[in-house]
């Protein structure tokens, strides 16, 4: 039987490269397509040492037609694992037009490109901020939703057309997966996360400070109503997230039923604990100071992740000790970043 081929936007970005890897490993054929707007090209050469293969690859905006009518009518394309988008939480809000230009022109470019040639599968990557400040924990697919920033927004939106989309054509076949909060790099330590510019997330700006590139760790608020006053949450490893996008493919080929699922270990950890599990794993220490909260931040989120266990097989296994192990491998291998 031929290999299905998977279009994977967003290919050279972080989550969408150890993503590569994971449909490698599963048996899928992937072209991957990036801009290289907030990724380096040098990823590709980092996934063929891995993969023992040349990458599949079109450089191209995924909100450009032509190029992505190209890639469609080159061949068959069974179905679109969509990762391109912006991410940042506080540039959404500075920049909101930026980030609805891109996070939805590129998921309608995308759709209308699938509905061209037919291929009605799709796994889209969605956000546990699409729960906004939850009303319970731990958070169910079936909780109330809403956005407190234009990324957000972006990420409601995306599921609300698919949703749209899913009612109008049944023969859609989606998979809305609600991450939480991705850290770790690939066991090899050659590829990880690799933030330009000051980090957005907790553990690359953790790595930067244990490095030396950064002289401590600002940390937004102290008084939370949590067990040591700082924000919990529900960190995944990376490789954990890529294997539930395999999954969630299996499932869309061989159920064609649409799933929205939460992709989370199901228990969250705050602040102070993931500096304290980095410094035993990298052995250096992680200098701290605290700042008032940011507004728009909550005290808790973490999952419920059971309806992906139940309905695409797929449980996490990497715990926090192994996240901040591979993080740290990933950074002092690569001091810099990709850049060297």
């Amino acid at each position: 039987m031929t290999a299905p081929r998977v279009l994977l936007t967003g290919a050279a970005g972080y989550i969408g490269s150890h993503t590569w890897l994971a449909l490698l490993e599963a048996g899928f054929r992937v072209i991957g397509l990036d801009d290289f707007s907030n990724s380096s090209p040098e990823v590709l050469n980092r996934l063929q040492t891995l993969s023992g293969t040349a990458p599949e690859f079109v450089r191209a905006d995924v909100r450009d037609a032509m190029a992505l009518n190209a890639v469609f009518s080159a061949e068959p394309i069974d179905a679109v694992v969509h990762f391109a988008a912006f991410k940042a939480v506080g540039e959404s809000t500075a920049k909101p037009l930026a980030y609805y230009a891109n996070n939805i022109g590129g998921l309608l470019a995308l759709t209308e490109a699938m509905q061209r040639h037919a291929c009605k599968t799709l796994v889209f990557s969605s956000s546990a901020t699409v729960y906004g400040n939850p009303e319970q924990l731990p958070i169910r697919e079936d909780a109330p939703l809403s956005a407190t920033n234009p990324y957000g927004s972006t990420k409601l939106m995306g599921e609300d057309i698919l949703r749209d989309l899913q009612r109008a054509d049944p023969q859609w076949a989606m998979a809305l997966l609600r991450y939480f909060n991705p850290v770790g790099a690939h066991q090899s330590g050659l590829i990880g996360e690799d933030p330009r510019g000051i980090p957005n997330n907790l553990l690359p700006f953790v790595t930067q400070v244990a490095v030396g590139r950064r002289p401590h760790l600002q940390v937004f608020g102290n008084d939370y109503n949590t067990p040591d006053g700082t924000g919990v949450r529900d960190y995944i490893h990376v490789l954990d997230l890529a294997a539930g996008h395999a999954a969630a493919l299996y499932y869309l080929l061989d159920q064609r039923r649409p799933i929205t699922a939460n992709l989370g270990t199901g228990s969250g950890h705050s602040v102070l604990e993931v500096v304290r599990a980095f410094e035993l794993a990298s052995g250096r220490p992680v200098p701290v100071q605290f700042a008032p909260r940011r507004p728009g931040d909550i005290a808790a989120s973490y999952a419920d992740a059971t309806l992906a266990h139940q309905l695409l097989g797929w449980r996490t296994t990497h715990d926090l000790a192994a996240m901040c192990a591979d993080s740290w491998r990933w950074q002092r291998q690569n001091p810099n970043g990709l850049a060297g």
